[in-house]
């Protein structure tokens, strides 16, 4: 801790103005560069990581059946299932072409910038 009973702040802060008044200018612009490139690294990186974390938890439930059921039953429950199975492939669909219709519009984009 003697290290510390010696730092003086003004000291330190003068001995930097000098140094850096002694340097070529275009040491300092090449410092400033580097400072602002990693300042935004390391912006970016935390930006980054306050994103919340994607977690789907997808568990299938599969129905068993007895292996004796008549063709009635199993043409009662495919009825059942039909328009719960429809909807959930229009729904899927639909995703699908969100997702389609946001990649079109970065493509246009992309193709106005000329890329």
């Amino acid at each position: 801790m003697k290290f510390f009973r010696h730092f003086n702040i003004v000291r330190a802060i003068n001995d930097l103005r000098v140094y850096l008044s002694q340097e070529a200018p275009h040491k300092l612009v090449f410092l400033m560069l580097s400072i602002f490139a990693f300042g935004a690294v390391l912006v970016g990186f935390t930006i980054d990581s306050h994103e919340e974390p994607v977690y789907r938890r997808n568990i299938v439930y599969v129905e068993q059946w007895p292996a004796n059921r008549t063709d009635e039953q199993i043409i009662a429950q495919q009825k059942i299932d039909g328009p719960i199975e429809a909807k959930r492939a229009a729904e899927q669909a639909a995703r699908e072409k969100e997702v389609q219709a946001g990649f079109k519009r970065m493509d246009d984009k992309l193709k106005k910038l000329g890329i």
